[in-house]
């Protein structure tokens, strides 16, 4: 009778204890990405305080704003599940939490690797130019999205 009140999964799970599972393993999975992200959006928010800023071309500029604007929706999808968490707790939502939650590290993980390669693409602008900056650009941008999405796509 007990099996009919909590139906179980192949791992021997109820629907509850699954969604514990799957959220104790995003969680895992944001702190990893939270360390990442924080430590990029410091990093680009004392850029402007350098004297050097001063210096950089308007093709630059523009370079870092779009890359900070990328970096700070990046951290805004990854710590958005801990407010949710915190609205939602103890209300019989983990369901939603969960798919919610899942679909804000998708999308941080997408704003994260613009940052990253946005970051790496302005230093290359401002050390060696725009060429290699360009060529740099373009081979993280392929290396992330092939090892990121279409990598685990095709394994799956």
């Amino acid at each position: 009778m007990a099996d009919r009140e909590s139906p179980r999964d192949r791992r021997g799970e109820t629907p509850d204890e699954r969604f514990d599972r799957n959220w104790t393993e995003l969680l895992q999975e944001l702190r990893v990405a939270q360390t990442g992200v924080q430590i990029l959006f410091a990093f680009l928010l004392t850029l402007p305080f350098n004297q050097r800023f001063a210096t950089v071309t308007p093709a630059q500029k523009a370079t870092y704003i779009v890359t900070i604007v990328c970096t700070a929706l990046s951290a805004l999808c990854l710590i958005a599940p801990v407010s949710h968490h915190r609205i939602l707790f103890r209300r019989g939502r983990k369901r939603e939490l969960v798919a919610i939650s899942s679909n804000l590290a998708g999308v941080g993980l997408w704003f994260l690797w613009l940052s990253i390669v946005g970051a790496v693409f302005l230093i290359f602008q401002v050390v060696v130019g725009m060429s290699w900056a360009l060529a740099v650009g373009i081979a993280l941008a392929a290396a992330f999205i092939g090892i990121w999405y279409i990598l685990p796509t095709v394994r799956r």
